[in-house]
């Protein structure tokens, strides 16, 4: 599956949604930018999108919730290592009240991996960093006494948006 993301002013972003509205596309307004995220088997009708492929996800996007961007720079060389441990995670997000949807999305032209996550609300989402099942998901496991290589080529930052912001 093919995950694309652009920038652009709210108005714009919702025009091209309405225009295409057998596409799965959702806009969402950030602290300071508008987004607009379009999945899909083909291509985008984006003209200059960050691009990516979904290596892991679960539920739909929808237009409605409180989304997370959990951006993570990785080596070149850690990627089949960071990806092996989301296609082996326990899926305990999704058990989680409030949990819509998420996403592991591979970069095509960057080095910065996206782990999006849809909420309900920030509430369920700040419920969700209190849980059990959140700490064992980012927990170190040991791996037979090795150490674990460093993975990652720079520090991971957090992205939050939400959708329909016309409606707060």
């Amino acid at each position: 599956m093919n995950f694309y993301m652009t920038t652009g002013t709210y108005d714009y972003m919702k025009k091209m949604r309405d225009k295409h509205p057998q596409q799965t596309m959702v806009v969402m307004q950030g602290e300071n930018t508008t987004m607009m995220m379009h999945e899909t088997k083909g291509k985008t009708i984006f003209q200059t999108p960050r691009r990516y492929e979904v290596v892991d996800g679960t539920g739909d996007l929808t237009e409605k919730g409180f989304f997370v961007l959990n951006n993570i720079p990785v080596t070149e060389e850690g990627r089949p290592i960071f990806e092996h441990r989301f296609k082996n995670r326990a899926s305990a997000i999704e058990n989680e009240p409030g949990y819509i949807a998420f996403r592991v999305l591979r970069p095509l032209d960057s080095d910065t991996y996206i782990v999006l996550t849809e909420w309900e609300s920030p509430v369920f989402y700040e419920k969700w960093k209190e849980s059990q099942a959140f700490a064992q998901a980012h927990s170190e496991k040991p791996d037979s006494g090795a150490q674990r290589p460093n993975i990652f080529s720079g520090v991971s930052h957090i992205s939050t948006y939400r959708a329909k912001p016309e409606e707060d």
